[in-house]
């Protein structure tokens, strides 16, 4: 299948899905200037921060003054996870103008990471949506454990789509469809996209893929061919899931703009400010890059 450039786009998550999960919580001038390289790397969709309890997640504490200082860049939207009607109001607050929700195909997974049943999180989630509908803030919705749970082992497609039609009819504009543990295949990925666009359209969709086997940029080649244009990644592949044990980061944003590069599709995005983004956050971090290409590009260049 040939797919449009024009048409693929990469969500950054790494301000968000990354820095929750890293030990350290960092300042909120330090996370400004995290997504504004970001920006300036030419990254146009950017999940910023998060409206949960700082007691649960204190790495998300003063997303709100993220919001609030990051400077309007055009075309640029920053979008916010929010759990609940507490968070959508503070996130409404912050002039955040895009926010998402968290729903799962596992059972265990739900009432372990959200305490409470996969379909008590769609009746949670009706008011956010009607609200956010109302204040014309536009809404999108996470699928998590889409090709395997930590609790109960492989998760049936038919189970993922069901939760997905379910978002989308809430009124999420996309749906992401996350490999939480990051233990899907490439064919396991084809599978999922096929019984999902069976159930809402296939433009909707996102890949949100983990790389604890080291499949994430398989799998993303995969949907990418069975026709999804979306792919969420973090930058020096930050990040990680506190309820999956052994699971690392999203995959290395740095790997899908080298993948689409030589698969001669244009992302907008320039590597090198894009390496250098990722370069600064882990200094911040006291980490080393989990990315194969911003490790590749380092070690040639300083040859």
């Amino acid at each position: 299948m040939e797919t449009d450039a024009a048409a693929v786009r990469i969500v950054e998550v790494g301000p968000r899905d990354g820095l929750q999960n890293e030990k350290q919580a960092l300042p909120v001038a330090t996370r400004v200037e995290f997504v504004q390289k970001l920006v300036a790397a030419g990254l146009k969709s950017i999940e910023v921060g998060s409206f949960v309890s700082p007691k649960w997640v204190p790495q998300m504490s003063g997303s709100d003054e993220v919001l609030r200082r990051l400077p309007v860049a055009a075309g640029v939207r920053y979008t916010a996870l929010v759990p609940n009607l507490k968070g959508f109001e503070a996130a409404l607050a912050s002039g955040c103008k895009e926010i998402a929700v968290f729903a799962a195909a596992s059972e265990s997974f739900s009432r372990r990471n959200i305490n409470c049943s996969v379909s008590e999180s769609i009746v949670r989630f009706r008011p956010v949506a009607e609200l956010a509908k109302a204040h014309g803030i536009a809404l999108r919705g996470y699928v998590s454990c889409v090709m395997g749970c930590p609790y109960e082992g492989d998760i049936a497609p038919s189970a993922v789509a069901s939760v997905a039609a379910q978002l989308h009819a809430l009124g999420c504009h996309e749906i992401s469809l996350g490999d939480t543990i990051g233990a899907g295949s490439p064919r396991q990925t084809r599978e999922l996209i096929r019984a999902c666009a069976a159930e809402l359209p296939l433009a909707v969709l996102a890949g949100h893929f983990h790389d604890t086997y080291g499949m994430a940029v398989a799998n993303v080649d995969a949907a990418l061919n069975a026709g999804v244009t979306v792919f969420d990644a973090s930058v020096s592949g930050l990040g990680g899931c506190p309820y999956s044990p052994g699971a690392t980061g999203n995959v290395a944003t740095e790997e899908l703009v080298y993948l689409f590069e030589r698969l001669g599709i244009s992302t907008g995005i320039d590597l090198d400010k894009l390496i250098d983004a990722g370069r600064f956050i882990d200094a911040q971090l006291g980490r080393s890059s989990a990315s194969k290409v911003a490790v590749a590009r380092s070690s040639a260049a300083a040859c």
